[in-house]
């Protein structure tokens, strides 16, 4: 259980400190794109979306989206250019703890990380 906490801590570190980066992006450009940080601590579920116009479009979708699932981490989407998962094993998550769910199945075992 206490791997659980370090795990959500680290999630939540991660998440926030891209989220203030695009922040600190997006008022140079005076864009009106917000990226919000979602922390569902008690379904473990973890999401940074994009909300906002860009001009006369609506803007909304998930940039990152990371669940904790039988103590490990599954990367559900990743639409960023970083490397995530490899970021989150840099912070101390074992790569065996951490799942490519937006590979499928059959294509995790080519990966250094969980296959499920």
């Amino acid at each position: 259980m206490a791997d659980i906490v370090i795990y959500r801590e680290t999630i939540r570190k991660y998440l926030q400190d891209y989220a203030n980066l695009v922040a600190s992006s997006a008022l140079e450009t005076e864009q009106a794109i917000e990226t919000e940080v979602v922390f569902d601590t008690e379904h473990d579920h973890y999401q940074l979306v994009n909300v906002g116009w860009q001009d006369e479009h609506r803007i909304y979708g998930c940039v990152v989206h990371i669940d904790i699932k039988d103590d490990k981490l599954w990367i559900q989407h990743n639409g960023t250019e970083l490397p995530v998962a490899e970021d989150l094993a840099r912070l101390g998550i074992p790569k065996d703890h951490i799942v490519l769910g937006f590979q499928a199945p059959i294509r995790r075992q080519y990966s250094d990380f969980a296959v499920n």
